[in-house]
């Protein structure tokens, strides 16, 4: 029997319980949220779909009440105030550093085995301050911000290629930032055939470009943060570690060297299985995505100092 818990039951949290329910990735979900009534409510709703749509999984929701997660496999962190039009994922570190914090030695109380993913903004700030203060082995905190960008870079690159986007394989690395992430253009592709054959330079960086202010473009238009594909993504994440699947992804992880990096959760790709992260897999970027990375990483590196400022380290 496998079990799920998702913590933060907004649009992002639900919609990766719906998405993991679906799809049958676990025997049971739990759904659980500060504010009453709201977590039993979409999961109640939810389980009223079981016939409509063939599933069996169980989906529980609770408020507060972190008993109900105990024997969790997984862990998934939404919990925090999302963007707002305007604001950078990064003014969120002082709100959501507590509540990530607080959150994440709530559940490992209940589930000391449990594998965490965060989806929490600052993501890669959020995950290195749950790696830096859980006591959690590296290979089971993961943010899920790469799989995210990489799933919109597919998209982009799909529509430029009027192509199906499942053919279309692109990979995004970097920070989880709108001026840190960095869609790898060079190593995309189509059925086998690198996407720099079949598009121009120009139609390149705007899909790259493109991809780097998605969730931006998203909060624009909507007024708050986009949860459909950052729901489906965390869910990915869990269904490649719940059934071992061995996939790369890339994820933010914490870094011993890798990639010219030490200190840092920052996203590369990896391979995800039931352990949780497994190895880091060596793109072998060229000298210009290097640079790039370094810069991202330097980014990445001075929104973390924000937590020894604000005492969350």
């Amino acid at each position: 029997m496998s079990k799920v818990t998702v913590v933060g039951a907004g649009n992002v949290g639900a919609t990766c319980a719906n998405v993991l329910a679906f799809n049958e990735v676990a025997d049971e979900v739990v759904l659980l949220d500060i504010k009453e009534g709201v977590a039993e409510g979409k999961a109640l709703d939810m389980m009223q779909t079981a016939t409509l749509l063939g599933f069996d999984t169980r989906i529980t929701g609770v408020t507060n009440d972190y008993t109900k997660t105990a024997g969790s496999d997984v862990v998934v962190i939404t919990s925090g105030i999302p963007r707002k039009p305007g604001m950078t994922r990064e003014e969120l570190i002082g709100v959501n550093a507590g509540i990530v914090k607080s959150v994440a030695a709530s559940v490992l109380a209940h589930s000391p085995n449990a594998i965490i993913i965060c989806v929490s903004n600052p993501m890669d700030t959020m995950t290195y301050l749950i790696q830096k203060t859980s006591g959690l082995p590296k290979n089971r905190v993961i943010g899920m911000g790469g799989a995210l960008d990489s799933s919109r870079f597919k998209c982009y690159l799909s529509k430029a290629l009027n192509a199906n986007p499942n053919e279309v394989e692109g990979v995004v690395i970097g920070g989880h930032g709108d001026t840190t992430m960095i869609p790898l253009t060079r190593l995309a592709t189509y059925k086998g055939l690198p996407v720099s054959q079949l598009l121009d330079a120009e139609t390149l960086e705007k899909v790259a470009a493109d991809t780097m202010v998605g969730g931006a473009t998203l909060t624009k238009l909507l007024g708050t943060s986009a949860w459909y594909a950052p729901g489906a993504a965390a869910a990915y994440v869990v269904e490649s570690i719940l059934h071992d699947q061995k996939k790369i992804v890339p994820c933010s992880v914490y870094l011993e060297g890798e990639y010219g990096q030490s200190d840092i959760c920052i996203g590369v790709p990896v391979v995800l299985g039931r352990t949780g992260w497994e190895k880091v897999v060596d793109f072998k970027l060229n000298d210009a995505e290097k640079e790039l990375f370094e810069k991202s990483a330097a980014a990445v590196h001075k929104t973390n100092s924000v937590l020894h400022e604000i005492k969350a380290l």
